[in-house]
Parts: C-alpha cells; structure tokens; sequence
C-alpha cells in the first residue's frame, strides 16, 4: 500500500506535468488557506484570546538537529528559520482575531552568549527590522501597532534605530498590537516602574500603590496576557511578563519554535478555551476578597 507521500506524489505528477510545479504550489496554498479560515471560524465560536505572548525556545537545539549550526557556519541559522514561523504565527493571531502579540526576542541575560553571536543576532534583528519598513504588507493589510519593550540603550545604535523607525511609522495605527520585547526581563521592568513611581509621587507625601507600579509598567495601556506559550517543552517563565501572568494559560508544547505551525497554534487556543472559564471563575474570585 502507498504511504500518503507517495500518493500525494502520484496526484500531482500529471497536475505537474500538466500545469507545472508554480500551479500546483498556488493550488496547495489556496486549499490550506481555506482549511485555515474554516477551522479559524470554528475557534470564534468559543472564546478567543485577546493577548498570546510568546517565547520563542529551541531555534539553536532546530539548528543542530538539521545540521544546520557547525564550525564556521551561521550560529543565527536557526533563529533566521525561526524568523518565518513568527511571521506565520503572527498573522495567525491576527487573522483569528487576537489584538495582542508579545514577542521575547532577546533577554538581557541574552548578552551573556559569546559576543560572536550576540552579534549576529543583532545583525539579524536589524535585517529583519529593514524588512518590515521596506515590506509593509503585514502592516498594511491589519494595520498593525507595533512596541518596543525594554532596556533599548543596551541594544546596538543601528538596531535601536531601526526599531525607533519602525515604531514612529506605526504608531498611529489602530488594529492589533505587536510588542516585541528586546534587552528585557521582567525583573528590570519592575526596577523601572518602582523607580519611576517613586520620581512620580516624590513631595507628594503619598504612598505608591499597585496602580501607579502598573502605570509605569512597559505593558502599562495592554491587556495582560490569556497565554503564554514556550516552545520545546520548557516550562520555566524566564523573567518573562511575571507582573502580567496570574491569570495566564501557561503552555509548552514539545515542538521547537521553527517546528511551531498553525497546527499547534491551533491547538493552543483549544486548550486555552477549555479552561477559559474556569480562569475568569478563578479571576473574579481573587478580585472579589480583594
């Protein structure tokens, strides 16, 4: 008995032969964009998150699994394939109708890697920035908001600059929010909100409260996050949005971050649904003594 690939090679054999290979890839497409707007209207029967963070673990372990990390070869290699499933994860959560997107890019203990590297994730970074201002399509079709959160004085001048260009060109928009965090971690953010509300309430003989904390926060204005998703089954936060987390779904499925695909976002946002109220029971309990 054929085993599915080969099927799927003798169907299109004479569809290629015939139409060639760009007809049948345009075909593919079509049928799974399809797929996805059926399942995607099925998930908005139930509902749907408002803010998914992600972090985004495994691109080095994907690198060397492929072979694609050796001696003398790109150590951002699995990070650029990683770069294409936050492109395509992205524009799932949009096209769902999630208005929140939190990406960890680069934590500050980040830095610690060899310089080496290091740099060259800088240098990506600052590439695919340049893409989103040449390439505006993303932004255009959902008319994207797109953040900065972090200590963005530690990151390289050219990046910061790119990033600063980026957030000027978006921020009149008003569709969804995309917030990629950079030289971040969630102990820092609170450093700086305290510091900030203490500067705020200085000779005012007031106390600070968790509202000002909040206010001072690099979320300070966004919904706190309905899941958090790590990749490659971690299940460590790593100073990551602990302020914002109490009432989070954390999940960690077993794919690394270049393997995550709409199947697993998918699922993802199921498992989210089945414990959705039970979270909201949980949060109205909690708010109710406070």
């Amino acid at each position: 008995m054929a085993t599915i690939s080969e099927r799927v090679s003798i169907l299109q054999s004479p569809l290629t032969e015939k139409y060639g290979k760009s007809m049948v890839s345009r075909t593919i497409s079509h049928i799974s964009f399809l797929m996805c707007k059926f399942i995607f209207s099925i998930l908005r029967v139930s509902p749907i998150p408002a803010h998914i963070a992600l972090i985004m673990d495994g691109n080095r372990r994907f690198a060397k699994r492929h072979v694609l990390l050796q001696d003398g070869m790109d150590p951002a290699s699995g990070h650029r394939v990683g770069f294409k499933s936050l492109m395509s994860t992205i524009q799932y959560c949009f096209e769902l109708g999630v208005k929140c997107v939190t990406v960890y890019a680069f934590s500050t203990d980040n830095f610690k890697r060899g310089p080496k590297e290091v740099e060259l994730l800088m240098n990506l970074m600052k590439e695919k920035l340049d893409e989103v201002l040449t390439n505006e399509n993303m932004l255009k079709k959902f008319n994207v908001k797109i953040n900065f959160w972090g200590h963005l004085e530690l990151i390289p001048e050219p990046v910061r600059l790119a990033a600063k260009k980026v957030m000027d060109l978006t921020m009149h928009n008003k569709g969804p929010v995309l917030s990629v965090c950079m030289a971040y971690s969630s102990t820092n953010e609170i450093t700086h909100a305290i510091e900030a509300s203490i500067r705020d309430t200085r000779g005012k003989g007031t106390q600070i409260g968790v509202c000002d904390l909040e206010r001072n926060l690099f979320t300070a204005g966004c919904v706190d996050p309905d899941i958090i998703i790590r990749t490659s089954g971690e299940t460590r936060l790593s100073n990551f949005l602990l302020w914002q987390s109490d009432f989070t779904h954390l999940q960690n499925p077993n794919a690394l971050w270049p393997e995550f695909s709409v199947r697993h976002f998918v699922l993802s946002v199921m498992n989210y649904q089945l414990v959705h109220a039970y979270l909201q029971k949980k949060k109205g309990e909690i708010e109710k003594n406070k």
